[in-house]
């Protein structure tokens, strides 16, 4: 079930060095790359089908065709890699295990959209995975894989690794931006699109990492040979999280398109301790949650998710058994979400922050069953009321629960806190 494409070297030790991986095939796309003219490359990445593996799901050759003509500005690539969503920590692998995949893929981004200079954007807190791609960096340059004239070819590439601080909100195209100018990591407005006015008002291409790290692939064996893999309209393999309540939580590299729920009982081991399955969160905390029924006729891909009023998000599954308190993993949720709000927006930094107390005020055994219906009406006056989507993230998947488990929480009112988490253990 497992396939070894991104995941090719994550086993191999020193995997991330630079002489290792030239040994099993990096930067082996280079000379044909340069053989290529930039638009064979972007419609050979269109045909793969390679969809943004950050949360979105957008096209990614579609999106490198956005950029205009002729406009005078240099063109900028920014590599997000921020990955502040809860569950998620797939990019982090790559960072550490490959690091030079995903240089490659840098080298193959900027001739197709002819940007000279590469921002990565990473979570400040990231520490060891900096070093270990700063480190790469630094042989690519080395080497000549980066710099004045990339592998020898005419074509300069420069590559900048830009930490974050810890924002979740910088994991938004926009507000990634922001920060990297120097300033308050708070989304724009759009339009205008990063495709025609993003970094210092220039033409930008703003790509997740596992995207970007697919590219070698795509260009070596074709984009049939990627399209082998996945479903018609979600093609390729993801790295796909896998945490919570399984026997075997870990990294997996698998098609997209499987059942869901044959991915946690033949992967991931099933869910632990003999306990039964209450419910999964199919793509990190912003995706709305899965119950056990709609989780039989889930598939691992954009379609199916969507079919199903969820989201593939960034492929970060937790799974979570009969034990959980889903009032409690609300309050914690919302909690997450209004602590990480830019406060750019009043339905998100008053809004969220109402729902807060609201939950806090039924967890204690205080609320009223009113209460659990402002819940609900608060996250339709919310969502989409923003500039950007931060606020959509917490009043989608705490609208799921609110639905779905809707008798959880009128226990919280009715029995009272003791007797209603009592009820869960």
């Amino acid at each position: 079930m497992e396939v070894k494409i991104l995941s090719a070297k994550f086993d191999i030790e020193d995997s991330h060095k630079l002489e290792i991986a030239k040994q099993h095939g990096a930067y082996a796309t280079i000379d044909k790359l340069f053989a290529m003219k930039p638009e064979e490359v972007i419609e050979e990445v269109k045909n793969s089908g390679l969809r943004g593996r950050g949360g979105a799901g957008f096209p990614a050759g579609v999106k490198w065709g956005f950029l205009p003509k002729g406009t005078g500005k240099p063109v900028y690539l920014a590599v997000n890699s921020d990955e502040s969503e809860p569950a998620t920590f797939k990019d982090r692998y790559i960072l550490v295990k490959d690091p030079h995949m995903m240089i490659e893929g840098i080298i193959i981004c900027s001739y197709a959209i002819g940007s000279h200079d590469t921002y990565i954007y990473i979570r400040g807190e990231y520490t060891s995975q900096v070093k270990a791609l700063q480190a790469a960096i630094d042989e690519a340059y080395e080497a000549g894989y980066l710099g004045k004239t990339v592998a020898g070819h005419d074509f300069k590439l420069e590559v900048t690794v830009h930490r974050g601080a810890g924002a979740y909100v910088c994991g938004e195209e926009t507000g990634l931006l922001e920060s990297i100018e120097g300033k308050k990591g708070q989304p724009r407005a759009k339009p205008p699109f990063p495709a025609v006015s993003g970094l210092y008002g220039c033409p930008t291409i703003i790509n997740n990492v596992q995207s970007i790290a697919s590219l070698p692939f795509i260009l070596e064996k074709g984009a049939e040979a990627y399209k082998a893999y996945g479903t018609e309209k979600s093609s390729g393999t993801h790295l796909f999280g896998i945490s919570g309540h399984v026997e075997k939580p870990g990294m997996y590299e698998l098609p997209l398109g499987l059942p869901l729920l044959e991915v946690v009982e033949k992967v991931a081991g099933g869910v632990w301790k003999g306990r039964k399955l209450k419910g999964v969160i199919p793509g990190g905390s912003s995706t709305p949650v899965l119950t056990p029924e709609e989780a039989k006729t889930v598939t691992l891909d954009y379609e199916s998710m969507a079919e199903h009023k969820t989201m593939f998000g960034s492929g970060g599954i937790v799974v979570l058994d009969e034990t959980v308190d889903m009032v409690k993993l609300v309050e914690n949720l919302i909690y997450f979400y209004h602590h990480e709000s830019c406060g750019q927006c009043t339905p998100c930094r008053e809004g969220l922050g109402w729902m807060l107390k609201i939950i806090k005020k039924v967890v204690r055994g205080e609320g009223e069953m009113s209460d659990i219906d402002l819940l609900s009406e608060l996250c339709d006056n919310i969502e989409m009321k923003t500039v950007c989507v931060l606020s959509a993230a917490c009043t989608m998947p705490v609208r799921s629960y609110l639905t779905k488990f809707r008798h959880e929480f009128d226990a919280y009112v009715s029995e009272g806190a003791s007797t209603a988490a009592a009820n869960q253990e």
